[in-house]
Parts: C-alpha cells; structure tokens; sequence
C-alpha cells in the first residue's frame, strides 16, 4: 500500500524528516515525485557513461508494505537511473540459514557491487548460465526493459512490466552490468536492511556517494496493509497501482479493530513518539477522520548521533 509515507534522508553529514499533515495526503505522492525526481535531475551527467565522481547513488530504504515499490517506480522510471528492485533477495534465499550478521554483511558487499556496477556479484547467488530475468523483479527496471539490456522500450520512455516480461526475460545477463555503466546514477530500492551501522561502511565509501532515502509509514498502517496482503495475495505484493492516496492513508481507521491498534502503539510507541504519529486510545477517536493523527514538530524535533 502506498499511504502517506514520510520521507527521511540520511547521509553522512545527517538526517532530516519534513512533516506531512494527514489533511494534505493527497498531494503527497506528487510531492514525493517532484522532490525525488528534482534531486535525481539536478546531479550532473547525461544519459551515457559517466566518470565515477560524477555519479551519484541513492538506496531506497524501507521496509514491507510501506510504500517503497512506488517510490522505487519514481527513479526507476528516469532516463538517467538504473533501478533494480531488492536484489537482498538473491541473498536470502541463497544464505537463507545464515545468522542476521551474516545476512547484512552479504547484502552490503553486493549493494556496494551493484553501485560500482560490478555484476558478477550474483555468480555466488544464482546459476553461472543465466538470463535478465534471473533478477528479483527485474521488469520493474526501466533500464532493464531498455537499450543496451533490451530494445522493448527506447530510452526515456516509460516502460510497462507486461510488455518487458514478454520481449526481454531471455536477453543475456551481461547486459546488465553494460547497461548499468551506460547510466549516470544507480539506484536500489531494498528492504532487507534492520541495522543501520550495517551501511556506514558505504555512507563513507567516497566511490559510492550514496544517498539514502529512508522510507518511514505510520506502523498503525503497515499492519492493515500486511494484513490485506496476506500470504494468497502474494503476487500482487509488489505491484504498484493508481489509488486515490487519501483513502489508502486512512484504510487503517476504518478496517482496523481497535485491540489490535492499541497493541501496535504499546509495541511502537518509541517509533510513534518519534515519528510524530498521535496515538488514539478510543473507537470514536479512531474513526474521526478531522483528529489529524500526525502531530506538530519543529526542525529540531530529530537529534541525530554521530556513529563515532
């Protein structure tokens, strides 16, 4: 579901959150675009090979269910980002026994491959003979579907997933890290993270300069949304589709018992109090549309640590 996500953006010099009032929801989603979009846009380097300082990589962050396939979709879609969509997976599944450490090491060494490019990362989490689609939902990369990975859609132009998973699955893998080094920005959009310490090494590694762009939504919400997805659901989890905003944001409010909401602020409250997310404590309160839930906060309402 995509509700009113808060945006954070962290990077090594900290952290900032805006404040989004639930009665504006409806134009979040085109300020998300307008914002993501303008910051990809104003970094230099055109729609071919570009030297290492010139690129700029940003990691979609976020967790299940809070927004991050359309927000992925929103660079995905510009003509100078190569996207791919949770390649942690490959990961996972491939090391699907090994420890939390483990897991966040793995995934770090690839993300830092995959923004350097380097795709022979994947030889020690898929078949030596492969194909595009032996990618994680790698029809919703646009530069996948597109010149020089794929001739479905020419470059610039919005592609769709139905057609590119018909014209493309069988191109070589190598197209891959070629198409990618055609490309001025990389850009990964992931899940699969629970340690933020775990990305220091790359916040700092000057041959990335990474941003990252911290997905947050309402846990009130993410619940609903999980819980609508449901495990039978699960082929349309990672699909993206035109929904009027307000209503997704609000869903929880009407469709939620009020049990299990009082249980999800007992178990985030430290978020919500952080957050800025107003608990309720009543079904009148719950379903009173005109209480805005996300309460007001100052520029200084976050106080970020240095990780030294």
């Amino acid at each position: 579901g995509h509700d009113a996500l808060v945006p954070k953006v962290a990077h090594s010099a900290g952290m900032w959150l805006p404040r989004f009032s639930s009665k504006t929801v409806t134009v979040l989603l085109l300020a998300q675009t307008t914002c993501l979009l303008l910051f990809v846009v104003s970094r230099p380097g055109p729609s071919s090979p570009a030297g290492r300082e010139e690129r700029v990589h940003v990691l979609v962050l976020s967790s299940w269910r809070s927004g991050s396939s359309f927000v992925g979709q929103l660079f995905s879609q510009h003509p100078d980002v190569f996207y791919l969509m949770e390649p942690a997976w490959h990961v996972w599944t491939t090391l699907s026994g090994g420890s939390a450490a483990t897991l966040h090491m793995a995934v770090r060494d690839l993300m830092r491959s995959i923004f350097l490019c380097d795709m022979d990362v994947f030889d020690a989490y898929m078949p030596q003979s492969r194909n595009l689609s032996a990618f994680f939902k790698w029809e919703t990369s646009r530069a996948l579907c597109s010149p020089p990975a794929c001739s479905a859609f020419p470059r610039g132009t919005i592609s769709k997933e139905n057609v590119c998973r018909t014209l493309c699955p069988r191109q070589p893998f190598s197209l891959a890290q070629e198409a990618c080094r055609s490309y001025s920005h990389v850009v990964v959009k992931e899940v699969r993270f629970f340690n933020l310490q775990v990305l220091y090494p790359l916040l700092s590694d000057p041959a990335l300069n990474l941003r990252i762009v911290h997905l947050v939504r309402d846990p009130r919400a993410v619940l609903r949304s999980r819980e609508a997805a449901g495990p039978l659901l699960a082929r349309e989890a990672f699909q993206t589709s035109s929904r009027n905003a307000r209503n997704v944001s609000q869903a929880w409010r009407h469709e939620l018992p009020l049990t299990k909401i009082l249980r999800v602020q007992e178990v985030c409250a430290g978020a919500l109090q952080l957050l800025g997310y107003r608990p309720v404590y009543s079904a009148d309160q719950q379903r009173d549309l005109t209480l805005d839930l996300v309460l007001p906060r100052g520029p200084d309402h976050f106080s970020w640590t240095s990780p030294d």
